[in-house]
């Protein structure tokens, strides 16, 4: 018993050691610094747009360059090297949608400069202050409509 106690376990490492070490394929990988746009994308109240989808298309491409979501911090990182008008949308999956555009100069360098053109779904000249109160006051001006007109029914019957 004490014998194949220990052939069991001598096969056991055995097969734990030619397993780890010789058959398996490794990985490496190395964080490296470099020119890239990276691009934020954030409510009106200051509010990171978190984990949003992101679509990237070179220019003059219908094909998506690259897809993802944004971080935590509504940023997404590109390195674009095609020289011309690049086009990002961001989309929350919510109704709100922003569309950046940013260029890349023609010796293959990142431009400095991005130009930021947001172009939101639902624009609003107000704020949001004044909407919810505008909103408020639709709401209640309604009630009071009905309220009226119910009572205008129910005092002629």
């Amino acid at each position: 018993m004490k014998t194949l106690f220990l052939i069991v376990s001598s096969m056991v490492v055995a097969s734990i050691l030619t397993v780890s070490t010789g058959w398996c394929h490794g990985v490496e990988g190395y964080v490296e610094q470099s020119n890239a746009h990276c691009i934020t994308a954030m409510y009106d109240d200051g509010e990171p747009m978190s984990y949003a989808e992101v679509e990237i298309k070179e220019p003059q491409s219908e094909i998506a360059f690259q897809t993802g979501r944004t971080d935590r911090n509504g940023c997404f990182i590109v390195k674009a090297e095609t020289p011309g008008l690049w086009t990002a949308v961001v989309s929350d999956g919510m109704g709100h949608r922003l569309a950046l555009e940013f260029t890349v100069e023609a010796d293959g360098k990142q431009s400095e400069t991005v130009e930021k053109t947001a172009r939101p779904t639902a624009s609003s000249k107000m704020g949001r202050l004044p909407g919810i109160i505008a909103g408020l006051s639709v709401i209640l001006g309604l009630c009071g409509f009905f309220y009226g007109w119910k009572a205008r029914r129910t005092d002629k019957g």
